[in-house]
């Protein structure tokens, strides 16, 4: 990880970059910047951007939130101040982490561990993303149509033929059986309540329970039987409604 620390005090900007080093030896500290105009130089003059940055507020020639406002600030950022009334400007600039002068050791680590959440979260988003956007062919009278992922509300099985349906309230037949799209289907957003249908998680209204440990599902759209949980999934079904997209940062 390249490492870029923007700091007016000479001897701070040391004792942070060896407590960078300290807590994640395989970084690199590729600069250190001594005031606004130096900063932005610096970036610009980059073709690629660190891959994090430690920010001092107060600057020479000002606050270092100016640095945003004239040049495109991409890398993570961590501000580093002896003040703490700036906390709300700080997230606002897109901040990870906010640590107050002195510096800790656990300061540093904590940045290391948020830095790897945030990084996880987004290659989550980005995998989210692009199962959401998966297209699946369905034949409407004698043309194909790919339909993305993310407008299936229910994939059901009826007389032996795979229907999908759609939250615009469209059927489709499927070229694609149950087990292939269970497994072509994002787990975090479709469940596979019995075995002849797959739910999504965003066409759920209301979740009615039955006298026999059975629930009902309430959808967005009106598939040709009930939309009946089986009783040995309710209670993972349940677990999987609740179930937050993203961990929490």
């Amino acid at each position: 990880m390249t490492i870029l620390i923007v700091e007016d005090e000479p001897k701070t900007a040391r004792l942070l970059r060896d407590m960078l080093l300290e807590a994640e030896p395989a970084a690199e500290v590729v600069g250190i910047c001594d005031s606004i105009r130096s900063t932005v130089r610096w970036l610009e003059e980059r073709t690629a951007p660190p891959g994090l940055i430690f920010m001092d507020i107060h600057l020479a020639d000002g606050t270092s939130f100016d640095i945003f406002h004239q040049t495109e600030v991409v890398s993570p950022v961590v501000f580093c101040t002896a003040y703490e009334e700036y906390t709300l400007e700080a997230f606002r600039s897109g901040g990870i982490a906010y640590i107050l002068k002195p510096f800790k050791d656990n300061d540093i680590a904590g940045v290391f561990a948020r830095l790897d959440v945030v990084r996880r979260v987004l290659a989550s988003d980005t995998e989210a993303v692009a199962q959401a956007a998966r297209k699946f062919l369905v034949k409407v009278r004698d043309k194909i149509y790919p339909v993305a992922a993310r407008d299936i509300a229910l994939v059901a099985l009826e007389n032996e033929v795979t229907y999908l349906y759609t939250f615009d309230g469209e059927k489709h037949p499927l070229f694609k059986g149950m087990e292939e799209m269970e497994a072509a289907l994002d787990p975090v957003c479709f469940f596979r309540i019995n075995r002849q249908m797959i739910l999504s998680r965003e066409a759920i209204r209301v979740i009615e329970p039955l006298v026999n440990r059975k629930v009902r599902v309430h959808t967005k759209v009106s598939p040709a039987e009930e939309v009946v949980v089986s009783r040995l999934k309710v209670s993972e079904f349940l677990r999987w409604v609740e179930k937050s997209v993203n961990p929490p940062l």
